[in-house]
């Protein structure tokens, strides 16, 4: 990836060449550099570091890429160098695993899958004849988890950023099944389950401008029964967005919808408001009656949900949490394809580039609705019903014991001796007002 990585590379060339048997009898060198080795047969022998036009001016017949989950802009360069291939040429392309979604994984899974015409390969520590268990439990001792399922197993998921673990992913993928009606525009809007009039429902959305690489999205969930039961992602107008947002929230029983005031929100809220859709997500109660009941000309900038550094923080860590203990039961593959690919850069949880997160930040408001409002939240109602169930009050009287110390005015801790003790009017004998004075 570096100058200094293929000169190094060159040398190990030079090495295997130099030791090669004399009756293979390979072609003299005509000339060689830091970079190259040019033979007398015409063949040269190039390490070049990584560019974004590496190798497009080359007809190769053979093509090592070194470490290439590592390298910048790999689905760009690869895009050229599969060009330089046409007369017949080979690859090579070698790497640790760097967590999913780049384009190394998905060559690799098209590999393993025969998919594309690579021979997927899968060399893990052991195959390393002089390595054993007491060499790996040695090797470990002092490396993290991410370490280990990169440089030893050879593990996709469990060795990059993303921002669930490999077990959470794992649990999602468990839950991933096919829609039941697909319908809006393109067929963006999955369904899984139809509305019931019992039931109540929330729609959080992410608006985008609908004609750049970002989606408009929105997730639906049903919160008498924690799960999601509808999804929409594709590239509309904000304006058009209103308009399937009040569809779908007709369709799930007039369902609370709560739009990301960005600056493509403004439009799809003002869209919503001019229809006449009524149930939308105020952060206040008082904002809701003002604006839709009031006098005033509606509020734009009240209805909605703001993200900032701030809050987006916050939804971000109620949708691992939300994960993680399985509050919410999600059903989409498309989803699960973006949490495979959202990965902290930094301090900051973010798409990888060229990939969308559209779904997961709308689920993560919708998240947050869900688990932040308690009359919205069945977990918390079954919480607070089992608590209040619990509390019983004891009517039995207590008999007096003549014989406590405490009834004779006597502290048994030699500390204190509490004033007025022998009083009447309680079980024991004892005056207990001094508790409530």
């Amino acid at each position: 990836t570096k100058l200094a990585v293929a000169q190094n590379f060159i040398k190990k060339v030079k090495t295997a060449m130099r030791s090669m048997p004399s009756w293979l009898m390979l072609p003299d060198v005509v000339s060689q550099n830091k970079q190259g080795v040019e033979l007398s047969n015409g063949s040269t022998i190039k390490a070049v570091p990584t560019s974004d036009d590496a190798g497009r001016s080359e007809a190769l017949s053979l093509l090592i890429v070194d470490e290439a989950a590592f390298i910048r802009n790999f689905e760009e360069l690869w895009m050229g160098l599969y060009s330089t291939l046409s007369t017949g040429g080979r690859a090579i392309i070698v790497s640790t695993p760097n967590g999913v979604g780049d384009k190394y994984h998905e060559l690799c899974v098209q590999a393993e899958n025969k998919e594309n015409e690579f021979n997927f390969i899968k060399l893990m520590w052991d195959v390393h004849p002089e390595r054993d268990d007491a060499w790996f439990d040695n090797e470990t001792k002092n490396m993290s988890k991410k370490q280990i399922a990169q440089e030893l197993m050879c593990d996709f998921a469990a060795s990059g950023d993303t921002f669930l673990s490999n077990s959470e992913l794992e649990k999602l993928s468990m839950h991933i099944r096919s829609p039941i009606e697909r319908w809006g525009p393109d067929a963006g809007a999955w369904v899984w389950k139809y509305s019931l009039s019992e039931h109540k429902y929330i729609i959080a959305a992410d608006v985008a401008r609908g004609d750049a690489a970002d989606y408009s999205a929105f997730q639906c969930i049903d919160t008498t029964e924690s799960e999601q039961v509808c999804e929409f992602k594709g590239k509309v107008p904000p304006d058009q967005f209103a308009v399937v947002l009040a569809e779908a929230g007709k369709r799930y029983g007039n369902a609370l919808i709560c739009v990301e005031n960005n600056t493509y929100g403004y439009a799809t809220i003002m869209k919503l408001v001019e229809i006449g859709y009524s149930n939308l997500y105020f952060k206040s109660e008082k904002d809701k009656f003002n604006t839709l009941y009031g006098n005033k000309s509606p509020e734009i900038s009240k209805i909605g949900f703001q993200t900032n550094a701030v809050s987006r923080g916050q939804i971000l860590t109620k949708l691992e949490e939300v994960v993680r203990l399985g509050t919410v039961t999600f059903y989409s593959g498309r989803l699960f394809d973006e949490f495979k690919t959202f990965i902290w850069k930094g301090n900051k949880a973010q798409a990888q580039k060229g990939k969308n997160d559209d779904l997961v930040i709308s689920t993560a408001i919708a998240t947050w609705l869900f688990e932040a409002d308690p009359k919205r939240n069945k977990t918390s109602v079954d919480v607070n019903s089992a608590m209040l169930k619990a509390f019983a009050v004891n009517k039995k009287s207590v008999p007096q014991r003549s014989t406590s110390p405490w009834s004779k005015g006597f502290n048994p801790h030699g500390v204190y001796q509490w004033p007025n003790m022998p009083a009447s009017g309680s079980a024991d004998g004892l005056d207990y007002g001094w508790l409530t004075r």
